[in-house]
């Protein structure tokens, strides 16, 4: 699945006859002795701690951008919850207020931002 010099063809196809294989799940070109290896990492299913079942080879993707139970952190208090538990939590710890340094009025946080260009 590469470029190769046609001079390099016939010795080249030979080589990869010999010594690669196609894996089956993926089609990446893999060597034949790492094959069972990388079919047990790579192809294994795994259940996510949302119970969502995948490969293994998937898993850190997931875990990073898709799966529910992903950490994340709380725009307003900067605590780390579960990415589900994110909307419930912000809207009720962005309801909270602190005294504007300017004016001195109570400000919700989640209008903390914008509050400067308003008090004056």
């Amino acid at each position: 699945k590469k470029d190769i010099p046609a001079v390099n063809f016939l010795i080249h196809e030979i080589h990869c006859r010999r010594n690669i294989e196609i894996c089956p799940y993926c089609s990446d070109s893999v060597p034949k002795a790492e094959m069972k290896n990388h079919i047990e990492s790579e192809h294994v299913q795994v259940t996510c701690k949302c119970r969502m079942k995948m490969e293994n080879g998937l898993l850190k993707d997931h875990e990073a951008s898709a799966c529910p139970l992903r950490p994340a952190l709380c725009q307003f208090c900067d605590i780390s919850l579960a990415f589900n538990k994110l909307q419930e939590h912000e809207s009720y710890c962005g309801a909270r207020t602190e005294p504007c340094g300017r004016c001195g009025r109570h400000v919700l946080l989640r209008e903390l931002r914008e509050h400067p260009r308003l008090c004056g």
